[in-house]
């Protein structure tokens, strides 16, 4: 028997399940993508006639442009598809459903399904496609857990946990394990970005915190050991290294200060030796006598006076001393006189004897001698 001639007026009609538009699943297992076509007044059937070829492609929409690219297709009863996809049942027939196994992050995105019906002739009779959304979950991945601050008495530190992948967005739950059991809530812990901060820290704090990172579709834990010591507190050594630094600073720079203020006060110093003038020599008169200030009669005699005599000493004269400043003799103190100072006694120019003087009443004197930078011995 021949089989019927297909009606030129055969129409396709591609379906979904209603509700089930987006579809979820997890990362690492398998999903179906329900679809399946139907004949304008034969909808009830769900095998295909002898003279149906149907050509089913499957493409993902991908980016924001939405490049097609082609997950399966079944054209001329050959089958083509990438690792993982496959019909859910073999060709022919009319449930077009796709199977994807070993699901991965990048597969998510709409999913679009074409039909093309022809006859046996290649004639085309109908064409359908539908779209599904599927959105592959991430479980969280194993999160890293890090201490931040020095665990001392009384300081803060923070515990932060962070999952490296998770689809959605992981929430995060620090817990304290036995014996010293303790769940902690906002505003100490921020379940978003997962930090733990802890205050004012005792030694009853010493534990070991545990991290767990969740979804909906799964979660994984890490922990951290917080130890509390008694030792100084991180900031204090660390200032005390500071101000010893600073305070040897202070000190050398004390000391420069001081050998430079002492090498300024020396340099003017020795410049002075270097620049001072001898004290000029009082000139002595000559030829005349001077009394000093104490009122002591000083003679002294001059150049000229103690020269000897020219021409032939006289009879019975005594001769004069070489000089006068070889001779060191007592001077007498005068007794001072209301009235008017005495008179110097010139010397005659013939030179006297030191009898003679001696009777006038002078009074001889030391002539103070000179030292070889000019000033009075």
């Amino acid at each position: 028997l021949s089989s019927p001639a297909p009606s030129s007026r055969a129409q396709v009609e591609l379906h979904v399940p209603a509700g089930l538009t987006k579809l979820r699943a997890v990362e690492g297992e398998e999903v179906v993508l329900p679809a399946w076509y139907t004949l304008q007044g034969d909808q009830a059937s769900t095998k295909p006639k002898p003279w149906e070829v149907p050509t089913v492609i499957w493409f993902l929409l991908e980016g924001k442009n939405m490049n097609m690219s082609q997950v399966l297709a079944h054209i001329s009863g050959v089958t083509s598809s990438k690792p993982g996809a496959s019909l859910v049942y073999p060709m022919p027939s009319r449930n077009v459903s796709l199977r994807l196994q070993d699901l991965q992050e990048k597969d998510s995105g709409p999913y679009l399904c074409s039909v093309n019906l022809q006859d046996s002739q290649g004639t085309v009779r109908g064409h359908s496609s539908k779209t599904l959304e599927l959105t592959v979950l991430v479980p969280p991945a194993p999160p890293s857990c890090r201490l931040r601050g020095m665990p001392h008495v009384g300081t803060n530190v923070t515990l932060s946990c962070q999952s490296p992948r998770s689809k959605p967005a992981a929430q995060y739950q620090w817990v304290r394990s036995p014996p010293s059991s303790q769940v902690f809530f906002a505003p100490v812990l921020d379940a978003i970005h997962g930090s733990l901060n802890l205050k004012n820290l005792s030694t009853s704090m010493s534990g070991v915190y545990i991290c767990k990172a969740h979804n909906e579709v799964g979660s994984a834990q890490c922990n951290v050991t917080l130890k509390v010591s008694t030792g100084p507190e991180a900031t204090v050594v660390a200032g005390a290294v500071v101000g010893t630094v600073v305070g040897l600073g202070l000190l050398v720079g004390l000391v420069l200060l001081y050998q430079r203020r002492g090498k300024a006060l020396e340099e003017p110093a020795n410049d002075i030796k270097e620049d001072a003038i001898a004290p000029r020599t009082l000139p002595w008169p000559k030829g005349s006598d001077t009394i000093s200030k104490n009122g002591t009669l000083s003679s002294v005699t001059s150049a000229r006076a103690l020269r000897p005599p020219q021409g032939p000493p006289r009879p019975g004269a005594l001769s004069p001393t070489p000089s006068l400043s070889s001779q060191v003799l007592p001077s007498p103190r005068l007794p001072r006189t209301d009235g008017a100072r005495p008179q110097p006694i010139s010397p005659s120019a013939g030179g006297v004897s030191s009898s003679a003087l001696s009777r006038m009443g002078a009074v001889p004197v030391m002539v103070p001698a000179r030292s070889q930078a000019g000033s009075l011995v």
